[in-house]
């Protein structure tokens, strides 16, 4: 048996694991503040009909509305993250089912707010302004609700929809539970015979091998067990758009894409423009498949050949320290006030970094800085774990800029930008890699995982972005989500994509049910307009030095003060044009350009 076996959460040493006690100090401690706050639905429903009567009652509510804010995300992320160090412990899962439920009564409970403040006379409004300044805090908060008045409906409306979310969560909480938790699938060999544990964790990694049996093997044995469960899986991701659709109508939205962007103001021109511009790139894409093909010396290049490494030297162990030490390294252009609180996250454990049993797989920042963020990491010691840390780190300082700089109801940002950040953290990690080498073979290296990145980011999410509003649109028509349906489709778009000289093998029909973030409402394309964004982000800090640093800072900090075209903005990125689009795939093929000159 090969040295990959997964260790059990007890195995992990501490100092590789979260410390929750910054959020409360016990399980006991938690279930206090969870019973504290279940008379919170009664407080809240005090206010009902009255947020029209004074200036300061408003500020009562909105106050009120912040303080539940700020205790009920710890109440939450404690739950969650409990829960994902281990999915199959039932004991957290229920912890975390409480919370969430804890949240959706509270907010069943202030469903009267918005109507009464979509109520309010524009007059009386301006006058509340005026006798209550301390209400200007809350004027984007305000702006936010009024702005979206035909789809906002009567108090019972609104109530019913707000008891309806938990419902909503079940699709996205049962295929979670069924990746992370249930699914086993049987270990893999090597071409020496070797056995290899495949779990959602290994898969990836495995497929990065050097050795071609081992990834066929992988491959096949990954896709031939989820395909048999194709078919409730299906029915999962059916039931997922169902109620998407059902949440959109309800709220007189057109369709379920124009529902989910609206709430972040972002036009969905963004998103059909961003399919338009990849599709007219694709040549740039055909081109790396057939330098892939070329570099791996292949007669057939097939879907197991995809994350392999084209060059040597990609097997070198990057240890979590050394990775560590990296990073911080690489985004000390953004100023030490900036990677002084990278080494507080790295040194006051807001990692869990290593995969263990049951553990929840891929990567995550919290979300959230209250007190601080929290990211999950599954380190494998090699440099795309590396670019990862980078990628969640940046997640998480956005969180804290934000928390820190904006107050409570300005402080979340949207989804819009939230992978901007992250991905500029990777693009400064590339270029400082690239910037203290001239050895081909090191530049080969590196420059093999900048393309990857540019194809698993720009592409791969265009292509997955563009899959899932093909599921909205046959949901929108009247059609069912059958697995022979989604299989046909998706191996479709995988042709395209990748074009002639990739063989798009028949298990790749059944990627989609690894792919959590079908189940995120129309999410994926922003990793491909945030790494655009990143991209000008990046090359503009390099060009013009600190101002653009304060100005990416301003950005960092703005939480949702403005709309999320505005605030990037403020950093120098107009994404209501193509040109950072253009930029990217421009820079993906100048990129291609050096590979293919290095040999």
């Amino acid at each position: 048996m090969a040295n990959d076996r997964i260790p059990k959460r007890s195995e992990i040493p501490e100092e590789y694991t979260w410390d929750l006690s910054d959020m409360f100090p016990s399980d006991e401690a938690w279930k206090k503040e969870y019973e504290a706050l279940q008379d919170m639905p009664a407080r809240l429903t005090a206010f009902r009909g009255r947020l029209g009567e004074s200036a300061e009652t408003l500020l009562e509510f909105f106050r009120l509305e912040d303080e539940l804010e700020l205790r009920l995300t710890p109440l939450h992320t404690y739950a969650s993250c409990a829960s994902d160090r281990d999915t199959s412990d039932g004991f957290y899962q229920d912890m975390r089912g409480k919370a969430t439920s804890t949240w959706i009564a509270i907010a069943s409970a202030a469903s009267f707010a918005t109507p009464e403040i979509m109520a309010l006379d524009e007059d009386r409004l301006n006058l509340f302004y005026v006798a209550q300044p301390e209400l200007e805090t809350y004027r984007r908060s305000i702006y936010q609700i009024r702005r979206r008045a035909a789809h906002i409906l009567s108090e019972g409306e609104e109530r019913l929809l707000s008891a309806a979310g938990e419902i909503a969560e079940g699709p996205d909480r049962i295929g979670g539970a069924f990746r992370d938790a249930d699914v086993r699938f049987d270990p893999v060999k090597d071409e020496k015979g070797e056995t290899h544990a495949l779990t959602n964790g290994t898969f990836v990694p495995l497929l990065e091998s050097a050795d071609r049996t081992l990834r066929r093997n992988a491959f096949e044995g990954y896709y031939e067990r989820m395909g048999g469960f194709r078919n409730t899986l299906a029915a999962t991701l059916d039931a997922e758009f169902r109620q998407r659709l059902f949440f959109a109508r309800a709220r007189n939205y057109p369709d379920t894409l124009t529902a989910a962007l609206d709430r972040t103001e972002v036009p969905t021109e963004v998103y059909t423009n961003l399919i338009e511009a990849v599709h007219a790139n694709l040549d740039k894409m055909y081109r790396y498949v057939a330098l892939r093909k070329k570099r791996l010396g292949i007669d057939e290049l097939h879907m197991w050949d995809v994350y392999t490494p084209l060059v040597g030297g990609a097997t070198r162990k990057i240890g979590i320290e050394e990775a560590k030490a990296t990073v911080v390294e690489a985004l000390g252009v953004l100023g030490e006030d900036y990677t002084a609180m990278l080494r507080e996250g790295f040194e006051h454990r807001w990692l869990d970094v290593y995969e263990n049993e049951g553990k929840r797989g891929g990567a995550y920042s919290s979300g959230s800085s209250r007190p601080h963020p929290y990211v999950l990491l599954n380190h494998k010691d090699t440099l795309d774990s590396m670019f990862t840390l980078a990628h969640e780190m940046g997640h998480a300082l956005h969180s804290w800029h934000s928390c820190r700089y904006q107050p409570v109801c300005t402080s979340e940002y949207v989804i819009f930008v939230a992978e901007v950040a992250s991905t500029c953290n990777e693009v400064l990690l590339m270029r400082h890699l690239l910037g203290r080498t001239t050895d081909k073979a090191e530049r080969a290296y590196l420059i093999n995982h900048f393309l990857d990145s540019f194809k698993g980011t720009v592409y791969r999410q265009t292509m997955f972005a563009e899959f899932e509003l093909m599921l909205g649109r046959m949901i929108e028509s009247g059609q069912t989500l059958t697995a022979d349906a989604l299989s046909e489709k998706y191996l479709a778009l995988n042709r395209l994509y990748f074009g002639p000289d990739m063989v798009s093998d028949d298990p790749i029909a059944l990627e989609w049910t690894r792919i959590p973030h079908f189940f995120y409402n129309y999410y994926v394309f922003q990793y491909a307009t945030g790494f655009s964004a990143a991209v000008a982000i990046a090359n503009r800090i390099f060009s013009e030095g600190e101002s653009a640093v304060r100005d990416y800072k301003k950005f960092l900090s703005g939480g949702s003060s403005t709309d999320p075209i505005s605030l990037l903005k403020i950093a120098g990125v107009d994404m209501s044009s193509p040109e950072p689009v253009n930029s990217a795939l421009a820079l993906f093929g100048e990129l291609l350009d050096e590979m293919e000159k290095l040999g």
